[in-house]
């Protein structure tokens, strides 16, 4: 008697499931079962699809996945329904998967499940009911919180913390194996010490984590006989935990086992399909978190080193001077950008500070950096001003960007700098600027100014550009402040209102005579445009940086006090400043305008500022179309508030006294000196050994008293 005709006696069908082609064949009483005439058939997998009920056919194309992965039996109830969808019978079904992956093919029976008696309780499906909707919960959250982990010990933490709907584990452990070895990583739900002899275990160990590496496959072990009778030689070791179940699963990520998770329970659990089921999505969640996990610490740890083997550090013993410095990467890919600064000592004994940024924010950027930051110490450390050395930089940029043998030549990058010599005994800065912001200074009484410095193209566009200098003097107790674009104009601020937002920092930071609040000033700073962070100079800090940021602040201190233990003597600091526009600049006129108006930000009477930039204005222009040199404006407030004093002082190379003139109502030039004669409460020229000076100064006036209403 054949095999299909004995089943048949016992109303049990045959069917025979081919994944890879899509095709179902069913015996006689099979298709009886599914409502067909009682002859073989084959059908397609969408036709077998609508003889079943749609919510059962979902839960059991689950518990088959998890068959061909285990493979296990896979057994399940499902609704046979007609044409029409109307339930014709129920039956059970229980199959064996073979092959792996998507070629597999499903061998089983079907057999018909009897109708509950009248009066009783019909039996609930495992797949179905409040259990069910518990399962989707818990899994919805799980891989939530899995999915948000980004280091190792967060998914560690995050699976200890699962607790799973009707069965939760008492006991957690995730091991992976490396070069032969089985390692734990982690564990939950035991004391200190009580894993030490499954800390590091050869692959070859009769324990279940190491077989469930080798083979890829999951090991239940429902009751402790069972763990006894497969593994009699580490049974003796877990027996003391109390457990009554485990269960160990694979942890695969892209095809590769890379660990094992093992949950042990402490009430016996048979391990049902719906179990399984859950037991091995949460495995497949948490080796997906480890893998995730693996790649941001590796990405994180190349960062870091990076951003250490990029940045410099700073000398702290600068004689007279205080340093401090901040790099931010933009978010995003390895954080690592073009952004970039750096301190080299000079052969003459003062510093060079050097802050610049290369065009882009990917590895091409930081590449290009790299080579740019060696070249501009080479140049340096032999000796060169600050202008040859840009130069230098320039032409070095442009044969990179200009090398056809480069793959990268298409991509062409420049970059903006500023090199600034700075001598630490008398405070002269020397400074030369590529396209770059820039620098500010925070004057000793606590106000920032922006210095217009003299420039050129970006480094790499013009091999031959000529970079002139600039000469500003830091006086004890001012801070200067230079940085890159990403400081100023993130958060969609342009150079007038980004540096208007640093302003107020700056201005509002508590004053400074020891150079202790530089560190804390350069906090503040960044603070001002991403938000409190966490680190500054070896990591990120922060998730939503649009461009990268390097900024650094020297301070000159001020001189100790001449006693021991006395406390230093500060007056009120005067407000000075000093500015060279160059004959062949005339359009700096405007910045020295702007100057000016800064200085005096704070002076009572608009009319007063108003003649002040007028007069400098005349005095800077006469400079320019009178003489062949360039003009050197110094401008100071000093005195108390109400009874400040500001004096300007317009230098030049020529001994040629101006005269008065009496110009006409058409005359274009002529009225310099009637101007000042006008506007200065005093004025002067004074001739030097080599040129002469033109001054003039104005009082600020008394605040008046409204008597009336005293009275």
């Amino acid at each position: 008697m054949r095999t299909e005709d004995v089943l048949a006696a016992v109303a049990t069908g045959l069917w025979h499931w081919d994944n890879a082609s899509r095709r179902v064949t069913f015996d006689a009483e099979a298709a009886r079962l599914l409502g067909m005439p009682p002859t073989r058939v084959e059908l397609t997998e969408s036709a077998a699809r609508a003889r079943f009920h749609a919510v059962d056919w979902v839960e059991v194309q689950g518990i088959i996945n998890l068959a061909v992965a285990e493979g296990t039996l896979a057994e399940a109830r499902i609704r046979v329904v007609d044409e029409e969808g109307r339930v014709l019978r129920t039956v059970r079904s229980r199959t064996r998967p073979f092959g792996h992956g998507g070629d597999y093919t499903l061998v089983g029976t079907i057999e018909e499940v009897p109708e509950p008696q009248p009066g009783t309780t019909a039996a609930r499906t495992p797949v179905t009911g409040d259990w069910r909707r518990n399962r989707e919960a818990f899994l919805l959250d799980a891989g939530r919180a899995l999915a948000e982990a980004r280091s190792t010990a967060e998914v560690l933490r995050v699976a200890a913390t699962l607790s799973m709907p009707g069965f939760e584990p008492s006991g957690l452990a995730v091991f992976v194996g490396e070069g032969g070895r089985v390692k734990l990583i982690g564990h939950h739900g035991y004391a200190p010490g009580d894993m030490e002899e499954f800390l590091d275990q050869p692959m070859d160990t009769g324990y279940p984590a190491a077989e469930v590496i080798r083979t890829g496959r999951a090991v239940y072990l429902p009751s402790p006989e069972d763990y006894r009778r497969r593994f009699p030689t580490i049974y003796p070791l877990v027996e003391r935990f109390g457990r009554r179940s485990w269960a160990f699963l694979p942890l695969i990520n892209a095809g590769r086992t890379i660990g094992a998770w093992m949950a042990g329970f402490s009430i016996p659990v048979s391990f049902t399909p719906d179990e399984r089921s859950v037991l091995t999505t949460v495995a497949r969640m948490l080796a997906q978190a480890l893998g995730r996990a693996s790649v941001h610490e590796s990405e994180r740890e190349l960062t870091v080193g990076l951003q250490r083997s990029m940045m410099p550090t700073l000398r702290p013993d600068v004689p007279g001077m205080a340093v401090a410095a901040r790099y931010v990467p933009t978010g995003g890919g390895l954080e690592v950008g073009g952004d970039w600064y750096d301190m080299i000592p000079l052969p003459s004994g003062k510093i060079a500070l050097v802050i610049g940024d290369v065009q882009g924010h990917d590895v091409r950027a930081a590449g290009l950096m790299g080579q740019l930051r060696i070249a501009l110490r080479a140049y340096a450390s032999e000796g060169h001003h600050p202008d040859a050395v840009l130069s230098r930089a320039s032409r070095f940029l442009a044969g990179i960007n200009g090398d056809e043998d480069s793959e990268a030549s298409a991509d062409q990058r420049f970059a903006t700098c500023l090199y600034i010599e700075a001598c630490p005994n008398s405070g002269l800065l020397v400074i030369a600027r590529a396209g770059h912001p820039d620098p500010a200074i925070r004057l000793s009484d606590g106000t920032m100014l922006v210095r217009p410095t003299a420039g050129g193209l970006p480094l790499g566009i013009v091999p031959d550009t000529d970079y002139p200098i600039t000469r500003i003097t830091l006086e004890p107790g001012e801070t200067m402040l230079v940085c890159t674009d990403g400081l100023i104009e993130t958060g969609g601020h342009d150079l007038e209102t980004g540096w208007n937002r640093l302003r107020e920092v700056v201005e509002g930071h508590p004053a400074d005579h020891n150079g202790g609040n530089l560190e804390k000033l350069a906090d503040a700073l960044v603070q001002a445009v991403h938000g409190p962070p966490s680190h500054y100079t070896t990591g990120p800090l922060i998730d939503r940086r649009e461009d990268d940021i390097a900024l650094l602040l020297l301070r000159r201190e001020l001189p100790a006090p001449a006693e021991v233990g006395a406390p230093p003597a500060v007056p009120r600091p005067p407000r000075r400043t000093v500015l060279t526009i160059a004959q062949a600049e005339p359009e700096r006129i405007a910045e020295a305008r702007q100057h000016i108006r800064d200085l005096m930000h704070d002076w009572p009477d608009p009319d007063q500022t108003d003649s002040a930039v007028l007069m400098v204005s005349e005095m800077v222009t006469n400079v320019l179309v009178h003489t062949d040199g360039d003009a050197l404006l110094m401008a100071e407030i000093s005195g108390r508030p109400g009874e400040r004093r500001i004096r300007v002082d317009v230098e030049d190379a020529s001994d040629e006294l101006p005269h008065r003139r009496h110009p006409g109502e058409m005359a274009s030039s002529g009225r310099g000196l009637v101007l000042m004669e006008l506007l200065a409460e005093a004025w002067g020229v004074d001739p030097r050994g080599e040129g002469k000076n033109i001054w003039f100064e104005l009082h600020e006036a008394p605040m008046e008293t409204d008597f009336e209403a005293i009275t």
